[in-house]
């Protein structure tokens, strides 16, 4: 199918969810995420931060987890037309933007390019890690410029079906996608179901 097609499936998928069953998948992507990922203290993770009205994966869960852990958290924010990451604490404020997105006030970039992981929203990945997103590119290019060897990870509330037709030579796939009963590896990694 074409990244138009699933967009339009997956969003309208997504949107039946209701807000109980958005916590609870969110939740078990979280358990097999933990499973699957053992991240140290000091560690550099960027985490997108949901949008609850477009009934994205819950981050709070990761975000909580690695506060707690002492994980150094970078979240995205768009800034002249790109995603610029800004370190943020369990304190750190955030307000809610003219999309209904929450983010820091500031617009300082961080400059870090070296995460030790990035975990990232979609619609949509196939089998090898194909993903579709809201379509204006902001990851791909965002992904372009930091450590090429961070792991990319997705995070879905569907597993992959359809094989996504129209991929470019711009589009970066992920290295894992976590579901609530998979983490499927991509590349040279091993897949590895939880349930």
């Amino acid at each position: 199918m074409t990244k138009t097609a699933l967009r339009k499936l997956y969003s309208e998928k997504k949107m039946n969810l209701s807000l109980a069953e958005v916590q609870n998948l969110s939740e078990e992507i979280f358990r097999n995420f933990n499973e699957k990922f053992q991240l140290s203290k000091g560690q550099k993770v960027h985490c997108f931060l949901s949008i609850s009205k477009k009934k994205e994966v819950e981050t709070s869960f990761f975000l909580n987890y690695f506060f707690q852990k002492n994980i150094r958290v970078f979240v995205p924010k768009i800034v002249n037309e790109k995603i610029i990451a800004i370190e943020i604490l369990a304190e750190t404020p955030l307000v809610t933007n003219s999309w209904g997105i929450k983010e820091p006030v500031g617009n300082e970039d961080s400059g870090v390019k070296d995460f030790d992981l990035v975990i990232m929203p979609l619609l949509y990945a196939d089998k090898i890690g194909n993903r579709v997103g809201y379509g204006k590119g902001f990851y791909d290019r965002f992904l372009a410029e930091i450590n090429p060897n961070a792991p990319k990870v997705g995070v879905s509330f569907f597993k992959p079906e359809s094989d996504v037709e129209d991929i470019s030579e711009f589009d970066i796939p992920l290295d894992y996608l976590v579901t609530p009963t998979d983490v499927l590896s991509f590349g040279n990694f091993e897949s590895k179901s939880t349930k």
